[in-house]
């Protein structure tokens, strides 16, 4: 049976091997020539095109009017593909001639890539260029920088404050690649160089497109100002098409991220008696047993306080909205776009009910933008951009950061917050503030509500930009100009009271009654005074010509661009001469392209600038780039298949320059800065020595060969598409920082300069790579996934810092990264008397068993400044990370986005975080006594008599100041990696048929959700925050929302 079913099977087998050769022959004797013509969406030959014979390796390319001819047999089947054109697929048949008509790949041809002055097809861009769309930048926030962390490959971002106002993101493109005076980006809103706090406060409904530019064919052509990248955005505009209104509608609840943890009043005296005893055996404890025992028992909280100063000062929640309403729409001849947007950002700081007026802070800010194109002919458009924002700023006197600071240094057992009246101050109609000893200890919260600042911000932007086709002169040319002004002005006035003081006079154990000592009746006031701040005004003209060129022929794409701009800013209350003269450059910028048969590309790019800073010979820059690409996938030979749709290789180089090399008060470095007034000298003459004479001071020498620093930048980078979803981008970039601008050490003070030189000697380099992938997938009508990540490692070394004298090699910091920290290396705690007489001296004052115990670097037995080592890693994170998912199902939909970063350290301050130490000695405070308060972490883990652990977290206990214990080194330096999830967002959009019954064309309601969970070592407060962690807290959102489209 097996032989039979063995034999059946050989003879199937040769049957089909016959009949394939038979079938082959057939073909080859039907093989014939067929022609014909490819057509554009608008019924013009297409020159170009790939022709494939499907499962082959015959082709062609149709010539300059679109036709081609080709050998084929009735069963082939031809494949049509080009470049932002959907392919097709056509079985031959008996077709004598092929009519081919290719529609445009609408999401591949409208697909375009802002770049410097101009738009490029995304397919066509050799340079490295990150965008995202607008939407994936909408965070519950009114500052549109939150929505940046992890977003983008190449950007570093990351936030230290959550202070409404001060809470925008520090963000770099590929590092911090100098050391010089400013390493951030240059930042241009529709055309326009603008400010971080501009592009915080932009709405991201207003927003069309948002572009970063990091290599030099991308940040060329900004010559001087673009070393650092480029963030281009630009706002929407009108459309041809009935009028459409859209509304967004938000209120979020904010609540800290993390709150730090502080130790309880019994455990703070307890500790605070230890801390002076354990100094000094012999020392009275300033906190009685009684008086601890009355606290803990909860007895009169006038007399036995115990206050938990955060509670007092601070709300749990606090409630922010935002609102934005759009208009668009248009006709052939105009199109407009009018927006309008609101918020309010509210602080966490309570209210005194008492007050008539409000101390927290409280910020509107209201932005009206209007955006006009008109078609003066067919030929000429007529483009009005306006956009004005009103800020108003209600807060305490000195800030939301400086509270959180305040409440860490203030003592919970010392005073009440305030006193109820006793009996001879029923009628007192002000606050009875708490204090002890004369009135000298601080009190947080009558610092927050003895009054407020108020200020108003307002900025006007007014564009005009005329654009003319040259069709006239030659195809493909146009003319632009473009002229802007924005002028800014703010004002601010302070009203605050002198807050009363008082402790106890008299306190009756029995009757629990007591009496009240005012401690400043002098210097108290309850009514509010008045000052204010000279108005600020500044303004900003901007004036552009642009001539560009763009034409196909053939198979050759050309292009050209060349720009001219000048800008002037004038301030109406400068501080000094330099500052009130206007400030003003100008700069030609060209670029050059061309692309053969879409598949190689070429571009050249320059700048050419002139900066008032630098001397006549040293004034003006010349910076070019080149770049060259690759569309390996658009060669004749690469088949169309479902694994590698898209494959673009290309690499750059160029020279960028940074003319932002100093502080901008120092305006003109080839002249000497001099004082003619500078105060009387030190030689006095006259009867008892009373007259003297003005001094003249140098603060800085001219130097006519002051210049700017140049960047030279490599970028190599690959970009594919697989299998038809999956985009994919990598990079690898280098670049070198020469001429960066360094005052120079090692010219010695014997020489006689009143003042350091300075000069260009400065050298920097940096390097890494970035990764982005994109993928979006449809499983069917109803489900549809998007998956997005990037990768960004950049590191950034100085290559020559001029030093000073040094005496050991690692104490330079050329060959080491930018930023990288630098201390001592703690061993552990010392044990005892006998750990200290066998160790190294050292030489930060006293110590004592319990104290922190240093490595001897370079073994002269005696731990100093030569002993000071790198440590850690930069403050600035290497590595930064974000991955997200998004899924819908019908009308539903739900997002999530982690972000994270690596290689990174940061301090926890030693002096600020040591209990019970005066902070006033390093913090000011205006002198008062604050001692520092107790973390719980460090009540957890601390050295004492019976806890001789020599690795505890917290060294031997103090109430004055021990040098050796404050000193930069291991023991307070924390790895600042952490993976967070950044956002969620949950969301349900109306079908088509409720909305048809609403009258309405968008109905969506969501949930979402910023901020939300943090993974971390670290655990004492919000580590994105660093060493900035006793500022007001980063926000966690929880936030609902609506979308209403007419």
């Amino acid at each position: 049976m097996k032989k039979e079913i063995i034999s059946h099977l050989l003879k199937v087998w040769l049957a089909l091997i016959v009949l394939s050769f038979q079938m082959t022959a057939i073909t080859a004797q039907t093989t014939r020539e067929v022609a014909g013509i490819v057509y554009d969406e608008q019924g013009e030959g297409l020159p170009g095109v790939t022709v494939l014979v499907d499962k082959s390796s015959r082709g062609v390319v149709t010539d300059v009017d679109g036709s081609f001819s080709i050998k084929v047999g009735n069963a082939d089947i031809l494949i049509f593909s080009y470049l932002g054109y959907q392919t097709q697929k056509i079985t031959v048949g008996t077709q004598k001639k092929i009519t081919v008509n290719l529609q445009p790949k609408t999401d591949e041809l409208d697909e375009v890539t802002v770049v410097g002055f101009a738009k490029q097809k995304k397919e066509s861009v050799i340079a490295s260029v990150t965008t995202i769309k607008p939407a994936e930048l909408k965070v519950p926030s009114s500052n549109l920088t939150q929505g940046l962390s992890g977003r983008l490959a190449g950007v570093i971002a990351y936030q230290s404050s959550g202070e409404p106002g001060k809470d925008n993101v520090n963000f770099f493109i590929r590092g911090v690649t100098t050391f010089g005076y400013s390493s951030s980006p240059l930042i241009m809103i529709d055309g326009i160089e603008s400010s971080t706090e501009e592009l915080a406060r932009l709405p991201v409904d207003d927003v069309a497109s948002f572009s970063i530019m990091k290599d030099a064919t991308a940040t060329a052509i900004y010559g001087a100002r673009g070393a650092n990248g480029v963030v281009l955005v630009t706002t929407k505009e009108g459309k041809e098409g009935p009028a459409e209104v859209s509304i967004r509608l938000e209120n979020s609840i904010s609540t800290p991220v993390r709150n730090i943890e502080m130790a309880d009043p019994i455990t703070y005296m307890k500790m605070y008696n230890e801390a002076v005893v354990t100094r000094n055996p012999l020392a009275p404890r300033p906190f009685s047993d009684e008086k601890i025992a009355n606290t803990g028992k909860g007895l009169n909280p006038y007399i036995y306080p115990e206050i938990d100063w955060y509670d007092e000062l601070f709300k749990k929640t606090v409630m922010n909205q935002r609102v934005n309403v759009s208009l668009k729409g248009g006709g052939k001849m105009a199109r407009y776009y009018v927006s309008a947007n609101f918020s309010q950002d509210n602080g966490v700081l309570k209210v005194d009910p008492k007050n008539n007026y409000n101390t927290n802070i409280n910020i509107k800010n209201i932005q009206l933008r209007t955006n006009v194109n008109l078609n003066l002919t067919k030929t000429t458009q007529f483009d009005i951009r306006v956009n004005t924002n009103f800020q108003d700023y209600n807060g305490p006197i000195d800030g939301g950061d400086m509270m959180y600071r305040k409440v860490r240094v203030s003592s919970p057992v010392m005073f009440p917050k305030s006193f109820a009246p006793d009996d001879s101050n029923v009628l007192t109609q002000h606050v009875l503030f708490g204090n002890a000893g004369e009135g000298n200890y601080l009190n947080p919260y009558a610092d927050m509500i003895r009054g407020y600042r108020n200020s108003h911000e307002t900025t006007l932007t007014a564009q005009m930009e005329l654009s003319q086709k040259l069709d006239f002169i030659t195809e493909g040319l146009n003319f632009r100009i473009l002229a802007n002004a924005t002028r800014y002005s703010s004002f601010s006035l302070v009203r605050e009271i002198s807050p009363f003081y008082y402790n106890i006079g008299y306190y009756d154990k029995d009757t629990n009654r007591y009496t009240l000592n005012q401690l400043n009746p002098e210097t108290g006031r309850e009514d509010l005074n008045y000052s204010s701040s000279a108005p600020s005004v500044s303004s900003t003209y901007y004036f552009e010509g642009a001539l560009n060129y763009a034409r196909r022929f053939g198979k050759h794409d050309v292009g050209g661009l060349l720009v001219g701009t000048m800008r002037e800013y004038v301030s109406g209350n400068a501080p000094s001469i330099q500052e009130s003269l206007p400030s003003r450059n100008i700069g030609l910028s060209g670029r050059a392209t061309y692309a053969y048969d879409s598949r190689y590309l070429f571009e050249f790019n320059f700048g050419y600038n002139g900066s008032e800073r630098f001397a006549k010979k040293e004034r003006f820059g010349f910076f070019p780039s080149a770049g060259i690409g690759y569309l390996i996938s658009n060669e004749p030979f690469w088949h169309e298949n479902k694994y590698v749709n898209k494959l673009k290789l290309k690499a750059t180089y160029g020279l960028v320059g940074n003319d932002r090399i100093g502080n901008p008060r120092d305006r003109f470095y080839y002249i000497s800065e001099v004082n003619l007034n500078a105060g009387e000298s030190g030689i006095r003459f006259g009867d008892n020595w009373q007259q003297g004479i003005q001094t003249i001071a140098i603060t800085r020498y001219g130097n006519p060969n002051i210049t700017w620093e140049v960047a030279k930048k490599l970028d190599i980078g690959i970009e594919t598409t697989l299998f038809d979803f999956l985009e994919v981008q990598v990079d690898y970039f280098q670049e070198k920082r020469e001429k960066i601008y360094q005052e120079r050490p090692t010219i010695p003070a014997e020489l006689g300069y009143a003042a350091r030189l300075a000069a260009n000697v400065g050298r920097a380099s940096s390097r890494g790579f970035e990764i982005q992938m994109d993928a979006n997938h449809s499983f069917n009508k109803d489900w549809w996934m998007s998956l997005r990540s990037n990768f960004t490692f950049a590191r950034s070394n100085y290559d020559y810092a001029e030093e000073a004298r040094l005496n050991y090699p690692w104490q330079t910091v050329t060959g080491y990264p930018i930023g990288q920290q630098r201390g001592l290396i703690a061993d552990r705690l010392f044990i005892d008397e006998a750990d200290i007489a066998n160790s190294p001296k050292q030489m930060y004052g006293d110590y004592m068993p319990g104290d922190i115990k240093y490595r001897d670097i370079n073994g002269d037995d005696i731990i100093d400044g030569n002993d000071i080592v790198p440590i850690g890693y930069p403050t600035v994170p290497e590595i930064n990370y974000g991955f997200g998912v998004s899924v819908g199902y019908k009308n539903f939909d739900i997002s999530c986005f982690f972000q994270g970063s690596g290689r990174s350290s940061f301090w926890v301050d030693a002096m600020r975080n040591t209990p019970f130490v005066n902070a006033s000695s390093f913090d000011g405070f205006g002198g008062r006594i604050a001692p520092n308060g107790l973390m719980q972490c460090w009540a957890d883990n601390y050295w004492s008599e019976s806890n001789r652990n020599s690795y505890a977290a917290m060294p031997r206990l103090t109430t004055e100041t021990v040098n050796n214990n404050i000193q930069a080194s291991t023991w307070w330096i924390r790895d600042g990696s952490y993976i967070r999830l950044k956002s969620v967002e949950m969301g349900y959009t109306f079908p088509d048929k409720i909305l048809k019954k609403l009258h309405m064309s968008n109905l969506r309601i969501y949930a979402s959700g910023l901020n939300l969970l943090t993974f971390s070592k670290f655990k004492e407060w919000d580590i994105e925050m660093g060493g900035n962690g006793f500022n007001y807290p980063i926000q966690a959102v929880y936030n609902i929302g609506l979308n209403i489209g007419f």
